[in-house]
């Protein structure tokens, strides 16, 4: 009655291999679509925008990323937060240094950049793996922070040694800089998500993504049916650092403004986005979504109930803010390894078989 497949047929190789084969998926993501584009641009405020839909878009793209290096191709990564610095800086050289450009064009470019970053970080997957290569990503993390630490052409000499964004408008309307609204900010963000998502929903379900998780599944026999193991390792580093870069851009430039590496993208970032994928689950684009909605929400969840409600001071809050996700990702790693996606899954299921037993 909830869910059901029945009846949904298809007549040709096109229907049964696009995005959403099932009819009643592909009509609730297009509600999803025409909620977040033509409704919540209008019903938001500056609140709810900064603390709660910027975070959660960005960290989405993030997730993405490390999901498809991680979750589809088993190349395990702590570099996250690194290689988001690669995107920020890279975004605010290209809006500096060519001002005429749309910044459109620059987060993209930065995109760019950091999968190359990311490949040449990335080579060591071809000899390591498992906690070696978590170590080798690790000293990625701490050497590209140090990096834009020390070379002052970076941030352009500035004596502060933090980068600003400056101001640029798309379609006139300005989308970084104090002058922008909530809703630019907003829809600018939601663009780069759905387009990130739709790219990664096709690609793990086309033949790349198979060759990912068959590394990751076993690489020895992907090799022995003919994967090639050096391009579907540094192909999943590209892509994983496009969406990583992409990610750190507009964190830079749309949600902050302003960054100083160390306090931005240290390792914390880096754990973050991890715990995002291993909450939401690995190897699911929705599982990077949901995720990202968890640990964004629950902070400001907590931070309403316990200092706004109950009066609690900040740092207490804080703190137990960290003990309640640790003990989240100890019990999702015991009771469900593949986090929110498959509880998502198991429900789905449930009311496709609804009301017989299960």
């Amino acid at each position: 009655m909830f869910y059901r497949e029945a009846g949904d047929f298809k007549t040709s190789y096109t229907e049964d291999n696009q995005t959403f084969p099932i009819k009643f998926d592909r009509y609730r993501y297009y509600a999803v679509l025409l909620v977040a584009f033509a409704i919540v641009p209008f019903v938001i405020n500056d609140y709810w925008v900064n603390a709660v839909f910027l975070p959660f878009l960005i960290y989405a793209i993030a997730a993405i990323g490390l999901n498809i290096l991680t979750g589809y191709c088993g190349q395990v990564s702590l570099g996250t937060g690194g290689f988001m610095a690669v995107g920020a800086y890279s975004c605010y050289k290209l809006m500096t240094g060519f001002p005429e450009i749309n910044i459109f064009f620059h987060i993209i470019l930065s995109g760019g950049i950091t999968a190359a970053v990311c490949v040449a970080f990335g080579l060591p997957s071809l000899r390591i793996k498992g906690f070696y290569l978590a170590v080798a990503t690790l000293a990625a993390q701490f050497f590209l922070v140090w990096m834009f630490n020390k070379v002052s052409w970076f941030y352009n000499y500035s004596a502060s040694g933090q980068i600003n964004a400056p101001e640029r408008t798309v379609f006139g309307v300005p989308v970084t800089g104090a002058e922008t609204q909530p809703w630019a900010a907003y829809l600018f963000c939601l663009v780069f998500v759905v387009a990130c998502a739709v790219i990664a929903r096709n690609l793990t379900r086309g033949t790349q993504g198979r060759k990912w998780m068959a590394i990751r599944d076993m690489d020895i026999a992907a090799e022995i049916i003919g994967v090639n193991p050096l391009k579907a390792k540094l192909s999943a580093f590209a892509v994983s650092g496009f969406f990583v870069g992409i990610s750190g851009a507009l964190f830079f430039a749309v949600y902050l403004g302003a960054v100083e590496v160390g306090e931005a993208f240290g390792i914390t970032k880096s754990f973050l986005v991890l715990f995002m994928i291993i909450i939401g689950g690995l190897g699911s684009i929705f599982g990077s979504f949901a995720g990202a909605a968890f640990l964004v929400l629950l902070p400001v969840l907590l931070k309403n109930i316990l200092v706004g409600t109950l009066g609690w001071p900040t740092d207490l809050a804080a703190h137990l803010e960290f003990m309640i996700v640790g003990a989240l990702i100890i019990t999702f790693l015991i009771l469900e390894p593949h986090g929110l996606a498959q509880l998502w899954r198991v429900a789905k299921e449930k009311l496709r078989l609804w009301p017989f037993p299960h």
